[in-house]
């Protein structure tokens, strides 16, 4: 919290209409501020939320002031000062027309179903719009790999559990000392996960191998999480295991995955060809990969991020 000397205060009044009917007026309020640079909206939504007003259909404020004053423990303030002070981090590829994910698989393409100029004739004056057709495979991008994807009973991206895809707690292994560029080992080893506790939590595997992405690089000598891995974080119960690699098996060992057979088998999500690993710190984050719900279909890409504290 700022000390007394950085804290303001709003002094307002304040008319409030209820979408149930009724009203609530307040002449003379004194409500405390996170910053001295909120607009009248955010005074009106920190004044409801003070109160613990429901079913507010509209809040009208008159002569608003800000003055450097104390806080006297209005609700709400500190709650928004912990929202401001987290980030969000972007871990997903831009998906773009002709993007090549992985070698030998087709590139998005993206064509319009109705222009702009297409829809003038359709909408009021003034008012325009885009429809677009996108046509890919569902390995595109960074995405998340369900059961259905290895197996035919495995449960599809609409069976996936929500609860399971969202602010997750990440564990993040950064590795770039271990993978290729730094000893040259391309298998993850196991040792690395013995002294953490990830039962829960979305294992992120941060091998700097996404500075590749999209040349030639990429599809040779990545770095990949190998059986005995495997078997220590599904004995562990880790709820999702991202990298930031070609595959999160070795693709050049004659077409075994132990990785995606033990990892799907288990019901833990996999999530590929994630980026900007390096910007979370080993632990503390929260992650999310929510694919949409698409019936028999196993792979879809996400945005996946990160909210840091």
């Amino acid at each position: 919290m700022p000390d007394a000397s950085e804290q303001y205060r709003a002094h307002f009044d304040a008319r409030v209409v209820f979408a149930n009917g009724g009203g609530l007026t307040a002449e003379g309020f004194r409500l405390d501020l996170p910053t001295p640079g909120v607009d009248e909206a955010e005074v009106a939504r920190l004044f409801v939320h003070h109160l613990g007003l429901a079913l507010v259909a509209s809040v009208e404020l008159e002569n608003l002031t800000i003055v450097a004053e104390p806080h006297r423990g209005s609700r709400g303030i500190e709650a928004g000062i912990a929202e401001r002070a987290s980030r969000v981090v972007d871990l997903s590829h831009v998906i773009r027309e002709g993007l090549v994910t992985y070698p030998g698989l087709p590139a998005p393409t993206i064509t319009p179903h109705l222009t702009r100029e297409q829809s003038i004739p359709k909408y009021a004056p003034g008012t325009q719009f885009a429809m677009d057709i996108i046509t890919m495979i569902g390995n595109t991008g960074t995405y998340l790999d369900s059961p259905y994807h290895r197996y035919e009973g495995g449960a599809d991206l609409a069976g996936l559990d929500l609860a399971t895809l969202v602010d997750l707690p990440a564990e993040v292994f950064h590795l770039r000392d271990v993978a290729p560029g730094g000893t040259g080992e391309r298998e993850i080893p196991a040792a690395i996960f013995h002294d953490h506790d990830l039962a829960g939590a979305a294992v992120l595997l941060d091998t700097g191998w996404s500075r590749h992405f999209g040349t030639p690089e990429y599809a040779q000598g990545a770095p990949f999480l190998g059986a005995a891995g495997v078997a220590e974080l599904i004995r562990q119960g880790v709820a999702l295991v991202g990298i930031d690699s070609l595959n999160i098996d070795d693709t050049e060992s004659g077409g075994e995955r132990p990785a995606h057979s033990g990892l799907l088998a288990a019901g833990i999500h996999v999530v590929e060809h994630l980026t900007n690993l390096d910007s979370l710190p080993p632990s503390g984050a929260l992650f999310t990969a929510a694919p949409p719900a698409v019936e028999g279909f196993g792979t879809f890409p996400v945005r996946a991020f990160a909210i840091v504290p």
